[in-house]
C-alpha cells in the first residue's frame, strides 16, 4: 500500500466506523444521462447506456491498490445527448465532477470540475465496454477510462505531492492513442483548448502547470484536513496553494488546469478564507483576483470575514 493509500485510509477512518472488506474497485461514480433533445422513440437505450458506463467506471480495477467499499472515489458523469445525426450515433456533452473526503469531518471537497464539450460517440444496445489502455478501440470507453485515470490522479496528487504521475501518465497514453480517430476532443486544436488533449497535457506534460499539481496536494492535505487540528498553519498551507495556482497562472493565462481548479474550488475558498487571519485573506484575494476575476465579488466578501 502506498503513500496515497495509507493516508487516504486513515482519513476514510475518520469518517466511518465500520471497516469492510477490500475491494478491487476503486472508483463510486454516478452517471446521469439527459436524453431530453435525442430524437428517438427508443428511450430504453439510454438506461442501458446508463447501466453499461456506471459498470464500465465502477466495476473494474483501475490501480493495483485495493480500497475499501467506503475509500472508493466518488464522481458524477452527467451526459448531455445533444444531438442523434443518426441510429447509434450520439453527440453530447460531458460534466464530470469528483468529491475527495476531508479529515475529521463529514465533508466532501469538490475535487474535479470540468465540461467536456465535444464527445461524439457511437452505441448500441449491451454493446460490449472493451477497453485497451495500449490501443484506440472505440470513443465511449476510451473517453471513460481517460477521466477515471484524471479522477484517480487528481484523487493521489491531493493525498501525496504529484503521487498521481502513474494515472496522468496512462491519460496521456489514451489521449496519444485516440489521435487516430477522426472524433473530436482529442487533439492539439489551438481553436478549442478545453478539450482532453489540453487537459493531458497541463497535468502530465507541462512543467508550467506543476505548480498547480503541487497545489492539489498543500490545498487538500496540507490545508483542508488540517483545518480542526491545525487551522493555522492550514490557513497559511491553503495561502500557498493559491499562490502556486497564481504562479502558473502568470506565466501561462487562463489554462484549462487553472480554470477547472477554480471551478471546483472558488466556492469552497470564498467560505473557508472568512475564518482565515486577515493578512492571510489580504493576501489571497490580491492572487484571486488576478487568477479569477469573473468570481471578484464572491472573493471580495472574503475580506468582510
Amino acid at each position: 500500500m502506498n503513500t496515497r493509500a495509507i493516508t487516504r485510509f486513515f482519513i476514510t477512518l475518520g469518517l466511518v466506523a465500520s471497516l469492510g472488506e477490500l475491494t478491487a474497485q476503486q472508483l463510486n461514480f454516478t452517471v446521469t444521462i439527459n436524453s431530453e433533445r435525442a430524437r428517438t422513440q427508443d428511450r430504453d437505450i439510454f438506461d442501458n447506456m446508463k447501466t453499461a458506463f456506471e459498470q464500465f467506471l465502477n466495476g473494474r480495477s483501475w490501480t493495483d491498490d485495493e480500497f475499501r467499499p467506503e475509500e472508493r472515489i466518488k464522481g458524477n458523469l452527467l451526459i448531455t445527448i445533444n444531438d442523434m445525426p443518426q441510429v447509434g450515433v450520439f453527440v453530447a456533452t460531458v460534466q464530470i465532477q469528483t468529491v475527495r473526503p476531508v479529515y475529521g469531518s463529514n465533508y466532501e471537497s469538490l475535487m474535479f470540475n470540468f465540461a467536456d464539450r465535444n464527445w461524439t460517440f457511437e452505441y448500441q444496445e449491451s454493446q460490449p465496454m472493451e477497453f485497451n489502455r495500449y490501443s484506440y478501440l472505440n470513443n465511449v470507453t476510451s473517453l471513460l477510462a481517460f477521466y477515471a485515470y484524471v479522477a484517480l490522479g487528481l484523487d493521489y496528487d491531493s493525498f501525496a505531492p504529484r503521487g498521481g504521475n502513474p494515472y496522468f501518465e496512462i491519460a496521456s497514453n489514451i489521449v496519444a492513442n485516440a489521435q487516430q480517430s477522426p472524433r473530436p476532443g482529442w487533439n492539439q486544436s489551438q481553436s478549442d483548448r478545453r478539450n482532453r488533449y489540453w487537459l493531458s497535457n497541463d497535468l502530465f506534460t507541462s512543467q508550467v502547470m506543476v505548480p498547480i499539481r503541487d497545489a492539489y496536494y498543500l490545498y487538500h492535505r496540507k490545508g483542508m484536513d488540517m483545518l480542526v487540528s491545525n487551522p493555522n498553519e492550514a490557513f497559511k498551507n491553503i495561502l500557498e496553494a493559491i499562490k502556486k495556482v497564481g504562479e502558473a497562472n502568470q506565466v501561462q493565462p487562463n489554462s484549462i488546469l487553472t480554470i477547472s481548479f477554480m471551478d471546483a474550488k472558488s466556492d469552497e475558498i470564498s467560505k473557508v478564507l472568512k475564518s482565515a487571519p486577515l493578512e492571510i485573506r489580504q493576501q489571497a484575494v490580491e492572487v484571486l483576483l488576478r487568477v479569477d476575476p469573473n468570481n471578484a465579488r464572491r472573493y471580495n466578501d472574503i475580506l468582510k470575514g
